[in-house]
């Protein structure tokens, strides 16, 4: 099941963030994580920084915290975050379309 979770970080900065992207080897506008890493972004709140993804699973998504991100946030000294988990309908991203409830996978347009 194709699942948004969004990772609040209070009293972190957005250079902090940038950090955890040097660290993981993540480029703004490069290609995700993980294969099945579906969409990423992020912002500054009133409190730190907030970002949201979309994942094949939740299964995917723990995998990849606990190999990538959880050494990361550690390397930038940041405390846990906020995680909260939401079900998806749909999403789009990078010109893709795909219904997580169809049994048809998500590809690339064709060029």
């Amino acid at each position: 099941m194709v699942i948004a979770v969004q990772l609040d970080f209070d009293g972190a900065t957005l250079e902090q963030y940038d950090e955890i992207n040097e660290t993981i080897g993540l480029l703004p506008g490069g290609p995700p994580g993980a294969s099945d890493e579906l969409f990423h972004w992020a912002t500054k709140t009133e409190n730190g920084f907030r970002f949201i993804d979309v994942w094949q699973s939740r299964k995917a998504f723990e995998i990849f915290a606990q190999e990538k991100l959880g050494p990361a946030f550690q390397e930038v000294g940041l405390r846990p975050p906020e995680i909260r988990f939401y079900r998806v309908h749909n999403y789009f991203a990078g010109g893709r379309r795909a219904s997580p409830n169809s049994s048809c996978p998500v590809k690339p347009p064709d060029e």
